[in-house]
């Protein structure tokens, strides 16, 4: 999954560098605002990709003494400096050139040059939003994307389909704007146009961040995540009874699961900790993201209750690297 979502971010990052070029150079020979403000989202794009890079190659360092559970929450942190870089620089910048437009409206330049830098930029896209696209399904194969963006913990690769999905709606936004200004003789609709794209983008930088700080102030796994979990230690006949499920992610790829097990009470000392071990072994196997998987004992509501917290039953699940 960290691979495909970097494969994501690397396809966003060539795509929108090589549009945002076209773009400047386009605008330069129409003078095209709305062009000039989709080369702005393309440039900015680009950075953002860069940043998400930085951020997973953070993430991944390995535990250290003060961060026992790793660096996998840094990504999170980047990931909110994307969603302010697209509001601040994006956003605001497009409905800057918007209003300068519409105050001082200026003509559009000879047309066919936008049309074709913004045909080229749908294909470049378009490549970038299919790759991101094809990850997801990896990932969640009968998911709407919708449901996707909600369930991800993964900002490299939720990122990139939003941005890439943006992208395309500013381009079509860009080329009306382009069309009413030269083919109808609407000298503000370039300008109307360019501001279009800067509330899109605010729409963006607002649901990033309110995913970003979800993330931040720790979320849960994804439903399929912890249905799948459960069914396993269900299954288990050692236990009588499934009590509790609590999952935190700690990074796109580090679940970290506390769990309440009632145990056969037939079960002597010793089984009940060959039962913990193998049952962390058995959630290991089905899920990989939990590197974290602490048991303990359940009761009865009639039983008698000794002591607080998690039980010595406690297991680590294996980490993976």
């Amino acid at each position: 999954m960290v691979e495909g979502s970097k494969l994501a971010v690397y396809a966003s990052l060539a795509g929108n560098l090589a549009i945002a070029v076209a773009k400047v150079v386009a605008f330069f020979f129409s003078g095209s605002v709305a062009m000039l403000t989709e080369a702005v989202h393309s440039l900015v794009d680009t950075l953002n990709q860069g940043l998400l890079l930085f951020g997973m190659r953070r993430a991944a360092r390995p535990p250290s003494e003060r961060h026992p559970f790793g660096y996998g929450l840094e990504l999170y942190f980047w990931t909110l400096v994307v969603a302010l870089m697209i509001f601040v620089t994006g956003a605001v910048a497009s409905i800057y050139q918007g209003v300068r437009q519409l105050l001082a409206p200026s003509p559009v330049g000879d047309p066919m040059v936008n049309y074709v830098v913004l045909g080229v930029a749908v294909v470049f896209e378009g490549a970038s939003f299919l790759v991101a696209w094809r990850e997801q399904r990896k990932a969640f194969p009968r998911t709407r994307l919708l449901r996707f963006v909600r369930w991800s913990k993964d900002p490299g690769l939720f990122v990139s389909l939003i941005e890439n999905s943006a992208a395309l709606v500013g381009i079509a936004i860009a080329a009306i704007g382009v069309f009413g200004s030269t083919s109808l003789h609407l000298v503000w609709a370039d300008g109307l146009a360019s501001i279009a794209i800067g509330l899109l983008l605010v729409a963006v930088a607002i649901f990033l961040l309110i995913e970003t700080r979800s993330l931040m102030i720790g979320e849960a796994a994804a439903p399929p995540v912890v249905a799948r979990v459960r069914a396993a230690i269900e299954a288990d006949p050692r236990v009588t009874r499934l009590i509790e499920v609590l999952s935190l992610h700690l990074g796109p790829e580090e679940i970290l699961m506390g769990v309440t097990i009632d145990f056969d009470d037939g079960l002597p000392g010793p089984a009940v900790e060959i039962a913990a071990q193998e049952i962390s072994e058995t959630v290991s196997a089905i899920e990989p993201r939990v590197t974290r998987l602490f048991l303990r004992p359940g009761r009865r509501p009639d039983a008698p209750f000794h002591g607080h917290g998690y039980a010595p039953l406690t297991t680590d699940a294996p980490r993976l690297h």
